[in-house]
């Protein structure tokens, strides 16, 4: 088998096994097989074929991962609207009481069971406020501007 065809094989491998881990960068690693499968089909040396596939795969794998498709890094679940639904919603707190330091408690009920609701640097009047954060079972709120 010629040296083309098997940096293609490989690059093919990798896709492969791109299909099982679900993220993009062993595609971007195979862009790097087949690169140094045309430098084997325009018939330089396996030393610029292998330089070729690293430079490729390399800048490929970082430009993928500068990009909104790249690593996302850990996401707080507690302030994640995607990871919780409550995140965004409206509670109505009757009373607040002032802990210090600017910072209030309350209980509320909020989709039909009892909270313990905390709001940091708020003016502790009673109203509607937005879940900001969900700490077990405690919300963190702030004013609502609706």
């Amino acid at each position: 088998m010629s040296g083309w065809m098997t940096w293609a094989v490989l690059a093919g491998v990798v896709v492969i096994l791109e299909l099982f881990s679900g993220t993009f960068y062993l595609l971007m690693i195979s862009l790097g097989m087949i690169a140094g499968a045309l430098s084997a089909l325009i018939g330089f040396g396996t030393s610029v074929q292998l330089v070729m596939a690293g430079i490729v795969g390399s800048v490929a794998t970082i430009a993928l991962h500068s990009s909104k498709y790249g690593w996302k890094g850990n996401v707080d679940a507690t302030r994640d609207p995607n990871v919780n639904m409550d995140i965004g919603q409206i509670i109505e707190v009757p009373q607040w009481n002032e802990q210090g330091n600017g910072n209030f408690t309350a209980r509320a009920s909020y989709r039909g069971a009892m909270w313990d609701v905390e709001m940091h640097h708020g003016s502790g009047e009673p109203g509607q406020y937005v879940i900001q954060e969900v700490q077990g079972s405690k919300l963190i709120v702030k004013l609502s501007t609706r």
